[in-house]
């Protein structure tokens, strides 16, 4: 077995089914997204002196995985601005974006809600209503969503990181980028009843998104990716077999792109993903996150490795709800479980990674206590 590796050579290595010195251990987003303590925004949560701590534990004591999508700029033939307006401002204190649709003398309209304690993005009304907005978005030439990739960014933050980890290069999937234009309701109404016009949005989508997968793939080899948009199509959303037709089917090629440079595909899904495993081994992905574990998943990480560990590297097991709330004895002793069903019996690799961040402005001391105890279990 390998002794006092870096972390790059341990995530690498962990990649490949290759001997570690111990599990790598991940705080996903936080060590993997950007995040500047230093910028004074209201809107960055970050700067809160309770997250100092924290950030600085990632930094140096977990494994990096620095999460990055390549820079993007129009094509030529790129005719978004004709069909697309966006409009941004604050209305009692936070951000309010307005995003619209100009098509057939119709206007589509977003909003977006952005507050200024919490690090997400609050969607309160969706472009696309019903089938008939469906309809009209699939008008929209494909050249509006025309957009040619960089890696400089990529190339300068696996520079910058060092060997210290790695870069995982962040995508979504067709699905993710058709369902997100809905409310969850009129999402699944459409995937149910109208699966021929289902089909044909997430035709158009993967249309543009496959060229710059490839491109990525091929300018920036041998890396560490990660789909998202799976989950859309999970228990109880949506049953087994329309995850075949709305994942398998559309993002097989994309894990294909990836692996033909050398590459290695982390599926990413929450939720509960019994049922959908043997499609996610069909598509041949290298890795799966974050594996939840029950009530929020349905099957034990034992379980998976079980069953997929000889194929897929497994990343995750750790409830980011059960770091912010579970009594630091409790949590220990299930760090503990998750860690040794992580590494029981034969494998391809485990990680040790919560299965999100916290997002709220304000890191507890109990918080701040159980990823201490994930540092100190994995030994890192």
């Amino acid at each position: 077995m390998a002794d006092g590796m870096t972390s790059r050579e341990r995530l690498m290595a962990t990649l490949q089914g290759d001997p570690v010195d111990r599990p790598a251990v991940s705080f996903y987003e936080i060590g993997g997204i950007p995040m500047d303590p230093s910028d004074l925004d209201p809107f960055n949560i970050y700067n809160d002196p309770s997250w100092q701590p924290l950030l600085s534990l990632a930094e140096e004591k977990t494994d990096l995985i620095r999460m990055r999508s390549p820079h993007m700029q129009p094509s030529p033939d790129n005719c978004h601005d004709d069909f697309f307006r966006s409009h941004r401002e604050i209305v009692n204190g936070s951000w309010i974006t307005r995003n619209e649709l100009h098509i057939c003398g119709r206007t589509l309209a977003e909003v977006i809600r952005r507050d200024p304690g919490i690090d997400t993005n609050w969607t309160i009304e969706h472009l696309l209503k019903s089938p008939e907005d469906l309809e009209l978005y699939l008008q929209v030439p494909d050249e509006a969503f025309e957009w040619i990739p960089s890696v400089n960014n990529l190339i300068k933050s696996e520079q910058e990181v060092g060997e210290r980890g790695i870069v995982m290069v962040d995508t979504s999937d067709p699905l993710c980028n058709a369902a997100a234009l809905f409310s969850l309701q009129d999402y699944l109404l459409v995937a149910f009843n109208r699966p021929d016009l289902f089909h044909r949005l997430l035709e158009k989508r993967a249309r543009t998104l496959y060229p710059r997968i490839e491109k990525v793939s091929r300018e920036f080899p041998g890396r560490l990716w990660r789909i998202y948009g799976p989950e859309y199509a999970t228990v109880p959303y949506l049953p087994p077999r329309l995850f075949e037709e709305y994942v398998e089917r559309y993002t097989t090629p994309i894990v294909q792109a990836i692996q033909a440079h050398g590459g290695y595909s982390r599926i990413h899904c929450h939720g509960r993903i019994r049922d959908v495993l043997p499609s996610i081994s069909r598509m041949n992905a290298d890795a799966l996150d974050p594996i939840e574990p029950p009530a929020q998943g349905d099957i034990s990480l034992r379980e998976v490795r079980e069953q997929y560990g000889d194929q897929m590297v497994l990343f995750g097991n750790i409830e980011v709800s059960d770091i912010e709330n579970m009594d630091p004895a409790e949590f220990e002793a299930k760090a503990r479980q998750s860690i040794h069903e992580g590494t029981a019996g034969t494998g391809r690799g485990f990680v040790l990674m919560p299965t999100a961040s916290p997002y709220g402005r304000t890191i507890t001391g109990r918080t701040l206590l159980n990823y201490l105890t994930l540092i100190r279990l994995i030994g890192a």
